[in-house]
């Protein structure tokens, strides 16, 4: 995959991780495009990592695979540029949310290799979850590239397409859901006595240790729960705590609420 040009259609911080995370790979700079609204970021682009700005219709031209990394809402309109632009066999990779590869197979020359990816914001650390998935015209070989392009950047999965959503729900929108909890657990630290940077220390230090914890003892949450939760203890009184004010249900309640707005925006676009 070194050897092909890959073309990043809209660079917000999402696309700038991918095209961090191609060079980190050895991908030399002059086989990385970009398309930007506006001339100063384009600049920028240029003189951090060497890339090259075209127009979209050049990007379609030149590059071998396109990554779309627009909002949603402006996916429609890109690729009705770049379709007569579009040679056979090129192969698009939509960093688009909630949107199907049917919404691009309709919009683009028929038999078109797709494949969709739901990544996530600590692709900018280097530790992104991203989940991929294969539209009607993808390939297995698709797919590989698909994995090279985003590995630099994290962990990578492949999935079924229909659930992408519930990926989008659970990972793409999950960091949000670990910073609130911090925010208060920060918060209640203030107001048990703590000076505020301690606290932010304690919690970060203790939500990387249980990470790594989790990922690397391949032991269930529950199990390493249990394992803090002396009888009649702080842990238990806490958890009973949590428990009773529904935390639980209300998590349950707050990844189906993002799987149907994810839903949504595909039905909105389409």
């Amino acid at each position: 995959m070194t050897q092909q040009t890959v073309a990043m259609l809209g660079t917000g911080k999402m696309g700038e991780a991918v095209l961090a995370g191609l060079l980190r790979s050895g991908r030399s700079a002059d086989r990385l495009l970009v398309t930007v609204r506006r001339p100063a970021r384009g600049a920028e682009l240029t003189e951090k990592y060497g890339v090259t700005v075209v127009t979209t219709a050049e990007a379609a031209e030149r590059a071998d695979v396109l990554a779309i990394g627009t909002k949603p809402q402006d996916a429609g309109a890109l690729l009705d540029e770049i379709r007569p632009s579009l040679a056979p066999g090129k192969l698009v990779v939509s960093l688009c949310a909630g949107l199907p590869t049917s919404f691009f197979a309709t919009r683009l020359p028929e038999g078109t290799p797709v494949i969709r990816v739901m990544t996530n914001t600590p692709a900018l650390v280097g530790q992104a979850m991203t989940a991929i998935s294969p539209g009607a015209h993808a390939t297995d070989e698709h797919l590989a590239v698909a994995e090279q392009m985003f590995t630099p950047l994290g962990a990578t999965v492949r999935v079924p397409e229909s659930q992408q959503d519930a990926v989008t729900a659970l990972s793409g929108s999950g960091p949000a859901y670990f910073y609130l909890i911090a925010e208060a657990m920060i918060e209640a630290g203030v107001l048990l006595g703590l000076p505020r940077q301690v606290a932010h220390e304690l919690i970060v230090q203790t939500a990387i240790g249980s990470a790594t914890m989790l990922r690397d003892s391949g032991d269930h949450p529950v199990k390493l729960r249990e394992a803090v939760t002396s009888p009649a203890g702080t842990t238990i009184a806490a958890v009973r705590e949590l428990e009773k004010h529904g935390v639980r249900a209300a998590l349950l309640d707050a990844l189906e609420a993002a799987r149907d707005r994810a839903r949504e925006i595909a039905g909105q676009a389409l």
